[in-house]
């Protein structure tokens, strides 16, 4: 079949809206048609390179916060069938590696497949344009598209009432954020917390903290605007660096330090690593969620901190969550108006909008945009 998506042809150029041709699914594979696709950081990764040698190189279709309905499925799919309603989550769940049955579903074996951008199933492209097949970015997906086909290892079902337009963050995000707070931080009730950018990620982790009882949550962000939305999520108190953030400890944690301090900014770098550390308690958890480019080889922290005063450093990768317990779980807790999603959506974009919306992101205008498809 014939359809739209956003190719990515080389690095750091725009992405290119045009027509492509779908394969059908084969075994273990869905067709969905995509109702929304939230646009994260690691998708802008795609372009500028920071993840080259764990994605695949261009060309490629770039999305992976993805929410749609399922038109049909390959042989042996017996998880979704045709008109049910699906997140996918960025990274899959095959159920069956050692990682899934410990509980660890973000450690999936699969994941690491997915770096190929292709289909896991068998390692081929169903996805192609200009004569050529289209690898797929973060996470095999491909949502900057009207529809895709994916594995069915990476959809998760949802209620058909939820609305499609915040669901989908849920596949990235939001579990991202939030699961980084509440379980790679492990944040306590009356622990002094600091975030460390207040993105897509960023502002759920602030949510993730402010609902696991934190006393303090200090929301750090060079922008204006999103120090402002962070109150709206449950920040305490904002600074717009971290330097401003040490400079005020004695007023927010009274000299002590944040217990836990979580990294989600859009970049990370070895040396604001090392500025974490200072921000931390004695016995406090410095938690990077953020993105490193893989060319960076080193990060810059007293390492006798982690002796004498039992500092910790740890890293997590979609927030140490688990999609399919974690996806209806939050989306449960959106219903009941106990986590926001609606102030996440700083604003919408068609698909032939794509590169407005990601030139409004590096411009700090944006919380999370979304992809609207009709």
């Amino acid at each position: 079949m014939k359809t739209k998506a956003a190719i990515l042809w080389e690095r750091n150029t725009p992405w290119s809206v045009e027509e492509i041709e779908l394969d059908p699914p084969k075994a273990g594979e869905v067709l969905v048609k995509l109702a929304a696709s939230g646009m994260c950081h690691s998708d802008e990764h795609l372009v500028t390179g920071d993840l080259a040698g764990v994605t695949p190189e261009p060309p490629l279709i770039g999305g992976h916060e993805g929410a749609g309905v399922v038109m049909e499925v390959g042989p042996g799919v017996n998880y979704v069938e045709p008109g049910d309603h699906v997140v996918f989550g960025f990274l899959p769940a095959c159920g069956r590696c050692h990682s899934c049955a410990s509980g660890r579903s973000n450690l999936c074996d699969m994941g690491s497949v997915t770096a190929t951008g292709l289909q896991i199933s068998d390692g081929t492209s169903r996805h192609h344009a200009q004569g050529k097949d289209l690898m797929l970015g973060v996470g095999a997906l491909g949502t900057f598209a009207y529809h895709t086909v994916v594995s069915e290892l990476s959809c998760v079902k949802i209620e058909k009432d939820w609305p499609m337009d915040r669901a989908c963050l849920l596949g990235c995000g939001v579990v991202t954020g939030w699961g980084s707070a509440v379980y790679a931080a492990d944040v306590q009730p009356g622990d002094y917390v600091a975030v460390v950018g207040v993105g897509g990620i960023g502002a759920n982790a602030v949510q993730g903290a402010k609902m696991a009882g934190a006393r303090v949550v200090a929301a750090i962000d060079p922008v204006e605007f999103k120090r402002e939305k962070a109150m709206d999520f449950g920040a305490t108190h904002t600074h717009a660096s971290m330097q401003e953030a040490m400079e005020k400890m004695s007023e927010t944690t009274w000299d002590r330090g944040f217990d836990k301090v979580i990294m989600t900014m859009g970049v990370g770098s070895g040396e604001a690593v090392g500025e974490a550390f200072w921000l931390a308690a004695k016995g406090g958890k410095i938690v990077i969620t953020n993105i490193h480019p893989t060319s960076e080889q080193s990060i810059t922290v007293p390492a006798s901190l982690l002796t004498l005063m039992e500092k910790q450093l740890v890293g997590s990768v979609f927030g140490s969550g688990n999609i399919r317990k974690d996806v209806p779980r939050l989306m449960e807790l959106y219903t009941q108006g106990q986590l926001d999603l609606d102030g996440l959506v700083t604003r919408t974009y068609t698909l032939d909008e794509i590169n407005q919306g990601y030139a409004d992101m590096n411009a700090g205008k944006n919380i999370r945009g979304v992809l609207i498809y009709d």
